[in-house]
């Protein structure tokens, strides 16, 4: 996601799509059984909190709407020490917030049964979690700011590449850390979750045992294909639902995979849908109803939910995404 109008992160045709997934990738294995939901329900709403002023309608971590059970608050920012991370209130962009309102913003939406969570990266992210050493700052400085601000865990949305093996190194470590009641997130672009083979999908199967929700970005990419080898364009229902499929046939458990699309048309540069469009995507994967020219060989009951760029996005169009998709998620 970036801290501009709109979102314009790298947009792959499907001609490098098909590139890299002419190896068999969609004959992987079949999905396990669904994991234990953590500090979150079992279908549920992630929404991208936006710690600046970008023309969206500014909201302080208060204002962000009931439908969400999961607040990402974006973002966290890079110190001059690889992998570590830190985070400053733009108290200034925000109209005055301060910590302490922040702060105790955070303990009031867990007090109401939410997950309030510290995301790491967006479109100018440049964390760099690529040896041992950035592994344990990343870690070490996570696990810092939980411990300062009361976050129930990190969202990964890096989407300049990451080292599959270092980051899945820090999270597991930063788990240990943490306990129980670990929530960790991942927001990959469409390209980093066509192949299993790819860094980011090797990272969310290597941590699949603590991993809550990969709510994929199903916009700002162009065509992709799906999981049954067939070229999809964003902003329609096939593009979420065959997409999805590629996660749910490649190791990740239904419970782990939710659908990520643009609050409104003015959060992101192309894909977005009709609330009503996800909400078939998921009745779809769900249920095998209201799909599109794909249809799924079989059923995903167990499949998460969605996430919204942004919270402050939804707002300025007047919570129109939130309203109808947060009431279909957790009517599933």
């Amino acid at each position: 996601m970036v801290r501009t109008r709109s979102r314009t992160g790298a947009a792959v045709g499907a001609l490098t799509a098909l590139a890299l997934a002419l190896t068999g990738l969609f004959t992987g294995a079949a999905a396990p059984a669904d994991a234990a939901p953590r500090a979150v329900p079992e279908h549920a709403v992630t929404g991208y909190w936006q710690n600046f002023d970008n023309g969206a309608q500014v909201q302080k971590l208060a204002d962000v709407q009931d439908a969400y059970d999961i607040v990402a608050v974006a973002f966290a920012d890079a110190t001059g020490t690889p992998g570590q991370v830190t985070f400053n209130l733009d108290s200034a962009g925000l109209g005055g917030y301060t910590v302490d309102q922040f702060k105790a913003d955070i303990k009031a939406k867990q007090a109401a049964g939410k997950s309030v969570i510290i995301s790491v990266g967006g479109e100018k992210g440049a964390v760099a979690v690529d040896s041992a050493a950035s592994a344990t700052a990343f870690a070490d400085s996570v696990y810092g700011l939980m411990q300062e601000y009361g976050f129930d865990g990190v969202d990964i949305d890096l989407e300049n590449g990451l080292n599959s093996t270092y980051m899945s190194q820090a999270l597991k470590s930063l788990a240990g850390k943490a306990g129980s009641g670990f929530v960790l997130t991942m927001a990959p672009q469409t390209i980093d979750m066509q192949s299993p083979s790819n860094e980011y999908f090797k990272t969310a199967l290597a941590v699949k045992d603590i991993l809550t929700v990969v709510n994929m970005q199903y916009y700002n990419s162009g065509s992709m294909l799906g999981c049954d080898g067939k070229v999809y364009s964003q902003g329609t229902v096939d593009f979420l639902t065959g997409l999805a499929c590629i996660q749910l046939e490649n190791g990740l458990a239904p419970s782990q995979v939710g659908i990520g699309v643009p609050a409104s048309s003015r959060a992101a540069g192309g894909g977005y849908v009709a609330p009503e469009v996800v909400n078939d995507a998921l009745d779809c994967l769900a249920e095998g109803t209201g799909c599109g020219s794909f249809k799924p060989s079989k059923t995903y009951p167990g499949i998460r939910g969605a996430m919204a760029w942004s919270t402050n996005w939804d707002a300025t169009a007047g919570n129109a995404w939130s309203s109808a998709v947060g009431a279909h998620v957790h009517g599933m």
